[in-house]
């Protein structure tokens, strides 16, 4: 089949050297690329894990971080509603 596709120059450029390095003809070449390449195009992009480093909060012993209301009345005072 024949197709117009537009190649950015490092592309083509690379194609037609390592089309006479093989010796085999550029057609050839971009077709066989293609064929091992459009597989990994398929592939969703590798993500790196989302990581966060644990930081000290300074906060004062004896203070409760499970009960709210408790925590409210400790840090804003009993009139904290």
């Amino acid at each position: 089949m024949r197709t117009t596709i537009n190649l950015d120059e490092d592309v083509l450029q690379k194609s037609r050297e390592l089309a006479t390095r093989l010796n085999r003809p550029f057609r050839a070449v971009i077709n066989e690329a293609l064929r091992r390449g459009l597989p990994e195009v398929e592939k969703p992009a590798r993500q790196r894990p989302y990581r966060t480093n644990a930081r000290p909060l300074g906060l004062r012993p004896g203070i409760n971080l499970d009960n709210i209301h408790e925590l409210l009345a400790q840090v804003e005072g009993e009139d904290h509603r």
